[in-house]
């Protein structure tokens, strides 16, 4: 073994009539073997990335050899290996031209930037084939027949199925100009913005690092990575050392299940890649079983190595060319060339004559092979073939859709590709949800427990049912970003628990996740498990303390004045119709028989005051001891009891609401009073349906509604429900926040029962019960939600977590015991009036008394002289009798002053 040198190996293959078929592998080696001779010349090793590709191209020509049909003449494969010590063009030159003097008929082998021209240009000039599995070029080249198909259409297509308008483009090749070429084309069209570097001369990867931390710092987070395997396997260990959640990272490579993805994939990041070889063919299967059954002493890297796609085209590779020399076989064209070796270096150079009939030949097979169709086209580029698009899930690579020249990218979801089975009875379900009261909660000792025993709440239960009806075991797995799941408008990249289903991290959500279109088109749902609404929770406001004269509170102010005017009005009308009405004049038969000759004048008991007492009583409804005798006077009396009786009883309807209902004045009561005010702040969830409602909403309301939260300052996007509803309490309520109704009811049941829900639903849904797309626990799933339904679990659980174990009572208030009796201060102005009222009556009986008392006084001294004074006596009887009546007058009570 010689260190530090570079190797060129080459196989002569021959059949009956002496054809030989030079196999030539050209690699940048880093350390070389000595040639080790078996039947012919032959060379062990080319390069520490490619012992497989040479053990693969052994066992197949082994294959092929032992496998011949026996209904033709058995023709068999032998190679020689010629070695190359370094990879300028002069080794290659001499190396290609000592075969071509040999008599080969076609070159297999891989090439590098450096001698890629000087091959094609030998191969050109002296039309001898080359067939190779390198990264295919895309000028237009004459005798180069290309294993390996490009992928320049699946990019394209899956950046369109990604809508990728900013990414970055890394290359190492002269392949991913072309791509290059291609995608700025695209870039120009469709006004992407292309960030694109070249790291195929970066030899430090701490280099890849800072490109990665550049490009995060301008906020890409798209990568579209063009390498090698192995070029692609150092980038992404320095992706491991940031954060790689939210990237997305498209390999272009056909060797998807050949990286090491694991930690990256376990860092957040999505992932997609391409993949030819398709585990479920039945050419791929078998060949498999036969490679892993190899001596790996003979054949290196067969057995504990993953199968390499470079491998698979080799063993391709071999089915060409044996179909290519049957059909010229068949077809009795000549092709041999016993001496007639010629000269490479000759000049002009000679070109071999049957080197065209090779070529023709080569282009015209048609096979299934471990890369499913083989086919090319003019120029020796695969054409008819399938390219199969994967993403990295928990449970490995999936398949998620393919691409061919005819019908493009075709989005499909797979069952798991994989060895590991996809049978979920053997093993323990990952079911994520999000902690979120009453949903999912953890225990007061939580820190003394394990596993699932650590949550209680509604999903705990919900779980725990599904899994008892399903039949599986499963692990309670907390959502890492504590979010719903949204798709980011720039990556594209879903997150939460929708992006844990879609990325494979988990198997169920059990959560309150609503079901909404976009979500459907990634994950499926089981039937709705709680129906629900958006709604609007606001600061419950304060309760008004009921005033002294609350018991006036049933009638408006305006009300109350316009009772008092009429009273008074109706009192004044009765005075005078009264007055003017004869009827209400009389006389008693006694007082018009003590004095016929001049009766007193006639008494009218509707005074002033006794109009208004009439009016008071029959407002009162107690009614009163006079009452009008005359017509007129009947209907002022008839029309004002008719309008007492309306008023009171109307007082009396309202009466109990008012003294019992301590009542709140809403500032909002919908969403329409929100739109239309700037007061009130009011915001959702961030990441979750209830922000998408608004985002893709076209009514007018909600509209205005999305316009306003987008651009607030602050942002009104709250990160937790807790987060939003903490913020509506210590907002004073100048916020409202938006969400699920269930939710809002809950809350409400919560100390310090501060919150309150205004307004109905603004709209109708559910939760349910997501699988990724395509699990096998969909339908077991789905039939465990509608069995739950039917047996009335999933409204007892409602009970259990709502209102059972309620905080406020029925009502929201502080107690489950509150009542709605009326307290004092209810009534207490009707005892203020009563009190007031009696102590006035007390005032007026002492003023009447003292009044009554000085008149009284008066009355006794006028008595006292007269009895004092003794006038003369009448000169005549007449004189006396007028004395007579003077003395009455002052010595009787009914001396009328």
């Amino acid at each position: 073994m010689q260190k530090g040198k570079y190797i060129y190996s080459s196989a002569v293959i021959k059949y009956s009539f002496e054809v030989s078929v030079l196999e030539y592998f050209h690699f940048l080696l880093l350390h070389t073997l000595t040639s080790l001779h078996f039947r012919d010349k032959y060379c062990g090793l080319f390069m520490r990335s490619t012992v497989q590709e040479h053990s693969a191209f052994r066992f197949a020509v082994q294959l092929y050899n032992t496998n011949q049909n026996v209904t033709e003449k058995p023709f068999h494969l032998n190679y020689n290996v010629d070695n190359l010590e370094s990879s300028n063009s002069f080794s290659v030159t001499h190396a290609f031209c000592s075969q071509f003097s040999r008599g080969v008929y076609a070159i297999f082998g891989f090439y590098d930037r450096k001698s890629m021209n000087t091959l094609t240009s030998f191969c050109g000039a002296l039309h001898t084939s080359f067939i190779t599995p390198s990264f295919p070029i895309d000028a237009d080249v004459q005798f180069v027949i290309q294993m390996r198909p490009g992928l320049r259409g699946v990019i394209l297509s899956l950046l369109y199925h990604y809508k990728w308008e900013r990414f970055v483009y890394l290359y190492d090749t002269d392949r991913g100009k072309s791509i290059l070429q291609a995608i700025m084309e695209s870039a120009v069209a469709n006004n992407w913005q292309v960030t694109a570097r070249s790291v195929g001369n970066i030899v430090d990867p701490t280099e890849y690092r800072r490109i990665i931390e550049e490009m995060a710092r301008r906020q890409e987070k798209r990568f579209l990575i063009d390498c090698e395997v192995d070029r692609i396997n150092v980038i992404l260990e320095q992706v491991l050392k940031k954060n790689s959640r939210g990237y997305h990272y498209i390999l272009a490579n056909l060797g998807f299940s050949n990286l090491s993805l694991d930690k990256v994939f376990s860092g957040g990041a999505n992932i997609t890649g391409f993949q030819i070889i398709s585990p479920d063919s039945p050419i791929v299967q078998q060949f498999v079983q036969r490679w892993e059954r190899l001596d790996e002493r003979e054949f290196p890297e067969a057995k504990n190595t993953p199968l390499k796609y470079t491998s698979a085209l080799t063993h391709d590779a071999i089915l060409v060319i044996a179909e290519a020399f049957r059909y010229l076989r068949r077809q009795r064209v000549d092709v041999s060339r016993r001496g007639s070796a010629g000269d490479c270096l000759a000049n002009p150079a000679v070109p071999w004559s049957q080197g065209i009939d090779i070529e023709r030949a080569l282009k015209m097979v048609q096979v299934q092979g471990m890369t499913g169709n083989i086919q090319f086209d003019s120029f020796g580029r695969r054409s008819n073939y399938t390219i199969n698009v994967y993403e990295m899930k928990s449970v490995g690579p999936r398949r998620i859709g393919y691409w061919n020249e005819y019908e493009k990218f075709v989005y499909v979801m797979d069952q798991q590709v994989t060895n590991e089975s996809s049978s979920v009875e053997n093993r323990t379900i990952v079911v994520t949800t999000i902690m979120e009261a009453p949903y999912v909660m953890e225990k007061k000792n939580h820190k003394q427990l394990e596993g699932n025993d650590k949550y209680e709440g509604y999903c705990v239960d919900l779980a725990s049912e599904i899994a008892k009806h399903v039949g599986i075991k499963y692990k309670l797995s907390i959502v890492p970003d504590g979010k719903y799941g949204a798709r980011d408008s720039e990556t594209k990249a879903w997150n939460g628990m929708v992006g844990e289903l879609v990325y494979g991290r988990a198997d169920i959500a059990v959560a309150p996740l609503t079901i909404t279109l976009v979500r459907e088109e990634v994950i499926d749902f089981s039937k709705p498990f709680m129906s629900l609404g958006i709604s609007i929770m606001i600061k419950k406001p304060q309760k008004s303390k009921p005033g002294v004269f609350s018991f006036l509170d049933p009638l408006a102010y305006e009300i109350w004045m316009c009772i008092v005017f009429a009273y008074i009005g109706v009192s004044v009308v009765l005075f005078l119709v009264s007055r003017f009405s004869p009827y209400e004049w009389h006389l008693d038969e006694n007082d018009e028989a003590k004095d016929p000759q001049s009766p007193p004048d006639p008494p009218n008991d509707f005074g002033i005051f006794n109009s208004l007492w009439f009016s008071l009583g029959a407002f009162m409804q107690q009614g009163c001891d006079i009452s009008p005798r005359s017509l007129s006077g009947r209907i002022v009396g008839g029309v004002w009891w008719f309008f007492t009786l309306i008023i009171i009883s109307s007082y009396t309807a309202n009466l109990a609401a008012f003294l019992t209902v301590e009542r709140m004045v809403s500032p909002i009561e919908s969403a329409e009073d929100l739109a239309k005010q700037t007061e009130i702040a009011y915001g959702t969830l961030d990441s979750g349906s209830t922000k998408e409602f608004f985002r893709r909403s076209k009514i007018a309301v909600y509209e205005k509604m999305w316009s306003y939260m987008k651009s607030a300052e602050p942002s009104v996007f709250a990160r937790t429900t807790p987060d939003g509803v903490s913020r509506v309490r210590k907002s004073k309520g100048k916020f409202a926040f938006l969400l699920e109704s269930t939710m809002n009811e809950y809350i409400e049941q919560r100390k310090p029962c501060d919150t309150m829900k205004v307004g109905g639903n603004l709209d109708s849904k559910g939760y349910g019960v997501a699988t990724p797309k395509g699990s096998a626990l969909r339908n077991a799933v789905n039939l465990a939600v509608l069995k739950l339904n039917e047996q009335g679990l999933l409204d007892k659980l409602k009970n259990k977590w709502w209102y059972d174990k309620g905080e406020c009572g029925s009502g929201g208030g502080d107690s489950k015991d509150k009542t709605s009796a009326l307290s004092l201060s209810n009534v207490a102005g009707v005892f203020y009036i009563l009190v007031g009222g009696l102590g006035l009556a007390m005032t007026v009986a002492l003023i009447e008394f003292c009044y009554k008392s000085r008149q009284e006084t008066k009355r006794l001294k006028l008595t006292k002289n007269a009895q004092n004074f003794k006038p003369a006596p009448p000169a005549s009887t007449q004189n006396f009798a007028t004395y007579r009546e003077g003395y009455n007058v002052y010595g009787t009570e009914s001396v009328k002053i």
